[in-house]
């Protein structure tokens, strides 16, 4: 349930202007290749947050470690893997971006 409160959260936040990129990483990465066979609304909710350019990265070693990479490509997901295999954080916030966890 909690990543139905990203997705939603993402989508709102991008509707109201905010410069928004979602990492997708944890058990959080494990959920893509099910995303779209999940109960009503993670699916919708899935499809408008890739059509709107909101995921910003998939962390390449937990999608690879919980199943979720090949997946991952198959959707044309961007891969991160800067710091040892996982997105670096370090990059977000010295771009400006508040770093917000789920």
């Amino acid at each position: 349930m909690c990543f139905v409160h990203v997705l939603l959260n993402s989508l709102d936040m991008k509707e109201k202007g905010y410069d928004i990129k979602l990492v997708i990483e944890g058990a959080s990465a494990g959920l893509i290749p099910k995303l779209d066979s999940l109960d009503k609304p993670i699916p919708d909710l899935w499809e408008k947050v890739k059509s709107k350019n909101i995921v910003d990265a998939v962390c390449k070693a937990c999608a690879y470690k919980l199943g979720g990479l090949d997946s991952a490509k198959e959707q044309n997901l961007p891969l991160k893997g800067d710091m040892s295999g996982h997105p670096s954080m370090t990059s977000y916030i010295e771009e400006g971006y508040e770093i917000i966890t789920f």
